[in-house]
């Protein structure tokens, strides 16, 4: 309970959106929400949400591991294994449990329903369960607010998964219950390697663990 107490200001935000999240799901059917997200959509938050999605990459979780490297290569580790962790949970899930599930472009494919994509954008249409962007964006932000020293900036964190994690929905790639699962697995990841490694390696102290990548001056 002490990581939650820590970091209450990244926790509050995510547990109020997932509680919002679980009511929408319980009243609404997965095609209600997904119609309620699709009709409401404007130009600007096209561009927006078609840039934003990438927080959600594979590139941008190494680019901050290798960033975290400047830091401490003990942030690195963290960032490096919590994505390596969620990762593979996503892709068991994806590959072995829920192979072949549905997105929304294929699930809607034979609908009378008329619903709206953004023109140009690439969408998929299999492996919907659960979303990966939306996993990779919760194991970074989350492990990123774990990681801060400022904890009162934690909500920052949480505010950019979450509208990483909307992204997905928005654009017509996933359903809500994806990305909602997705959350869980990201956040539980990182608090899980956070947790771990954190006391493991206070158990085992060594040198490297302060060290940084640095830039020699010529």
């Amino acid at each position: 309970m002490n990581i939650l107490a820590r970091n209450r200001s990244f926790f509050f935000v995510y547990l109020s959106a997932f509680i919002l999240v679980s009511i929408g799901m319980l009243t609404y059917s997965k095609t209600e929400l997904m119609q309620w997200v699709n009709a409401h959509h404007a130009p600007s938050a096209d561009v927006f949400f078609r840039n934003v999605t990438y927080l959600g990459d594979g590139a941008f979780a190494v680019i901050v591991t290798v960033a975290l490297a400047f830091c401490s290569f003990r942030f690195a580790l963290m960032g490096a294994a919590s994505f390596l962790l969620s990762t593979a949970i996503v892709r068991i899930l994806k590959q072995l449990v829920f192979a072949g599930s549905l997105r929304p472009l294929k699930y809607f494919e034979h609908s009378d329903w008329q619903y709206r994509v953004i023109e140009g954008l690439d969408i998929h249409s299999y492996n919907s369960f659960p979303s990966g962007h939306s996993t990779t964006a919760f194991a970074i932000f989350c492990l990123l607010a774990l990681l801060d020293e400022r904890k009162s900036r934690g909500w920052f964190w949480a505010l950019m998964a979450i509208i990483t994690a909307y992204s997905r929905v928005y654009l017509f790639q996933h359903f809500v219950e994806d990305v909602y699962v997705g959350s869980i697995i990201g956040t539980v990841s990182s608090v899980v390697v956070f947790l771990l490694l954190s006391r493991y390696w206070d158990q085992h102290p060594k040198t490297w663990h302060s060290r940084r990548i640095r830039f020699r001056r010529s």
